[in-house]
């Protein structure tokens, strides 16, 4: 049904009544219907990445699956399942690189510094100077060791000089004073021939004069009989029984000073003739480098019956066909040097 509407007439009411047609004209518009109400989704979200990761809140779920729902990208469980794939694909493709395997961890640079520093060492110790400069530190050493226990032997034995020089006088006396001076002027004398051989020795020029031996061997003897005899059977007091045990306790220093007299210049003697130029190699000796063989034939020509011995011997089978100087020493019964000469000669022949 249609209304017919009073069309204003003109004057002061017609604004007015414009106002009043437009407005009846928009009530008799229909009215769309309003849209339905939106259901909210209750469903709770059980999927792993909600479960697991304790940081997918409810809005980022609700945002991801409206996300998933429009179209508009990917969700979150996605990106990060892909992301675990893309680092296994690369783990896997890592894991059969042997590079980190050859890299040196800190135990085996530290080992491999002290085999080189240990192969350093070796090499200096070959070194002939170097062998010299040991042998003299190992010689003076040894001098020094050898006059130490030879002043404390002489020491040890003072007291019994001085019980023997007393002859019982009495404690402070002019006569027990004096006896107390009889074995250091002795030892004094004796440490000065001592001495004298060892330096001299050192040197490369030992003292063997016999003069000089017997007076080493007239003081020791001097201190050994006068340590020894209070405590001899037949000088004991009466009613003082012998005993061996005291009689050992006293002469014990001057046994120990014989020996060190005895000893050392054979030591000395030994160290003189060390050869600093030649290197050990084990039982046989010494290595000769590749610029000997001119001195070596020269030393050979100087041992020519002890190598026909020594081919003598090979021929009849006492010796191997490539004998050792040990085997040459023990089987000629010469000197290591001339062994070694031989074994050096044999072995250029032979090549």
């Amino acid at each position: 049904m249609t209304t017919a509407i009073p069309t204003p007439e003109p004057g002061g009411d017609d604004d007015i009544s414009r106002a009043l047609a437009e407005i009846e004209q928009h009530l008799l518009e229909p009215v769309p219907p309003p849209p339905p109400p939106a259901t909210p989704d209750t469903t709770p979200d059980t999927t792993p990445a909600t479960l697991d990761n304790p940081e997918n809140d409810p809005g980022d779920t609700a945002a991801d699956a409206a996300q998933e729902a429009v179209g508009l990208g990917e969700t979150k469980r996605v990106r990060q399942l892909r992301a675990e794939v893309a680092e296994a694909r690369h783990l896997a493709a890592l894991q059969d690189d042997d590079t980190p395997l050859l890299l040196d961890t800190a135990r085996v640079r530290r080992r491999r510094k002290q085999a080189h520093e240990a192969a350093r060492l070796h090499l200096l110790g070959q070194d002939p100077a170097m062998r010299a400069w040991q042998a003299a530190r190992m010689r003076r050493l040894l001098v020094a060791a050898a006059m130490t226990a030879l002043a404390l032997a002489l020491a040890w034995s003072t007291a019994g000089v001085q019980h023997f020089a007393a002859e019982g006088a009495a404690a402070w006396s002019p006569g027990w004073i004096f006896a107390w001076l009889v074995e250091p002027f002795m030892s004094i004398a004796l440490l000065v021939v001592v001495g004298s051989r060892a330096y001299l020795g050192t040197r490369g020029q030992p003292l063997n004069d016999r003069k000089l031996i017997r007076i080493e061997y007239l003081f020791l003897g001097l201190t050994l009989g006068m340590n020894a005899w209070p405590y001899l059977p037949w000088a004991l007091p009466d009613g003082t029984g012998f005993s061996l045990s005291r009689l050992v306790l006293h002469v014990l220093g001057p046994i120990v000073a014989v020996a060190v007299v005895t000893a050392l210049p054979i030591i000395l003697a030994a160290f003189s003739r060390l050869d600093h130029t030649h290197t050990s190699a084990g039982l046989t000796g010494l290595t000769y480098s590749a610029n000997t063989g001119d001195r070596v034939r020269r030393a050979a020509a100087e041992v020519a019956p002890l190598i026909e011995r020594a081919q003598m011997l090979i021929a009849a089978g006492t010796l191997p066909a490539t004998p050792s100087a040990y085997k040459i020493q023990r089987a000629l019964r010469c000197g290591m040097d001339d062994a070694r000469t031989v074994r050096d000669a044999l072995a250029e022949g032979d090549a």
